[in-house]
């Protein structure tokens, strides 16, 4: 008989009024995209202070949106590298491959579980020409210090912010260092709207092929429109494709979701912030527990939104599938920081990308950590009492 969870890593993720907007747009049968994706964009590039936002229908779009732009517009070329950690999740990766570009793994840092500084220039060569940093659970390396090493050499920096949206570093939200940023509206993430995600940018021009590549290469509703129907007069100017596509449109409905949700966004961050402070504190205020359980702290120049509560297994406890199968048991769902270490999976060595190629970080971080999840709606004693005597019976 499969365990009830009642600690998943995320509750259900909308309220009434999110229902009811959405609800709203199918009545209006005003499905595919309009008037409120529009203002849902401007209002998230106007919080974030970028200049550009192009809602999608995933996170995964966006990665996949900025490293085509990318390469179009930086005119990268075939096998040209692209520096990623080895804790990411799989479209991170897969777009730098589709792209045509080479993924170049790099070691993570055991404070944070970000990309390790000293590997990045490590693997910095002529070839490399971005790197695609992977924001962790609402967190962040030292950003300024990889500008610092980026702009000396006219590397790109890409932001998977995913994970991080509401984060700041030196109060600057993640997300805005990068020529490109992504994030994600899925239903465990800071935000909401069932599927749903944002690319962002600070240049006009790749703001116009974003939206082209968007929608099937399409000119229509780009500043190409007029110059390229004046060059192809013979075609009808509603229908001209002057770019490769895709169909990555959101909908009106994800849209009006998501909009919802986004301005809670403030008090969401600072109702799981307080949850966060208030089971971290629990666990480490029980005498057996703080003996077997450490947490990372972010940055001190990090104002993290946090995604989650990741743990750490400390040096005395080794068997950690035992301690994940104790802790769903009880009722606590679990997951790997992000997907673990992205170099071991099937599909890297079935692509042939970690072959020979060790990252004894990473592995630590694996084989010593995981995370749950971090409740939206505040948290009373009976609450943390209850998970509190689960984690207790977990270390066992």
């Amino acid at each position: 008989m499969k365990t009830k969870i009642y600690y998943p890593l995320l509750e259900n993720a909308f309220d009434k009024k999110d229902i009811e907007l959405g609800v709203k747009v199918i009545k209006s049968k005003q499905l595919t995209m309009s008037k409120i994706t529009r203002n849902f964009e401007k209002t998230f590039s106007k919080y974030l202070g970028v200049k550009y936002a192009v809602m999608v229908n995933s996170g995964s779009s966006a990665n996949l949106l900025s490293l085509f732009v990318a390469k179009y517009s930086y005119k990268f070329k075939s096998g040209d590298e692209i520096i990623i950690p080895t804790i990411c999740w799989s479209t991170s990766l897969w777009p730098i491959i589709q792209a045509g570009l080479k993924p170049v793994f790099v070691d993570v840092n055991l404070k944070d579980f970000n990309a390790s500084l000293e590997e990045i220039n490590l693997k910095i060569n002529k070839k490399t020409k971005a790197i695609l940093l992977v924001h962790v659970l609402g967190t962040s390396l030292k950003i300024d210090n990889l500008l610092k090493i980026t702009k000396s050499k006219n590397i790109l920096i890409i932001e998977d912010s995913c994970e991080s949206l509401g984060s700041k570093y030196k109060n600057k939200y993640l997300g805005t260092f990068g020529e490109f940023s992504s994030f994600s509206f899925y239903s465990s993430h800071q935000i909401s709207s069932g599927e749903g995600g944002m690319i962002c940018c600070k240049n006009n021009e790749d703001y116009n092929i974003i939206k082209s590549l968007r929608s099937h290469g399409w000119s229509r509703g780009t500043s190409f429109e007029n110059k390229i129907y004046k060059n192809n007069q013979s075609l009808d100017k509603r229908f001209i494709f002057f770019n490769s596509g895709y169909n990555l449109r959101p909908t009106e409905v994800s849209a009006a979701i998501g909009y919802n949700q986004f301005k809670k966004l403030d008090k969401l961050i600072k109702t799981r912030l307080t949850n966060r402070n208030k089971i971290i504190n629990s666990i480490l205020n029980n005498q057996s527990l703080k003996l077997k359980i450490g947490f990372f702290r972010e940055n001190k120049n990090v104002k993290a939104s946090w995604f989650g509560i990741p743990i750490k297994l400390l040096k005395n406890i080794r068997n950690k599938r035992k301690i994940i199968n104790n802790l769903e048991r009880n009722g606590i769902e679990t997951r790997p920081i992000i997907s673990g270490n992205f170099a071991k999976q099937p599909a890297c060595i079935k692509y042939g990308l970690s072959v020979n190629k060790k990252f004894p970080k990473t592995d630590i971080v694996y084989n010593k950590s995981f995370f749950i999840g971090l409740p939206t709606k505040k948290i009373g004693d009976k609450f943390l009492n209850k998970l509190i005597f689960a984690f207790e019976k977990s270390f066992k």
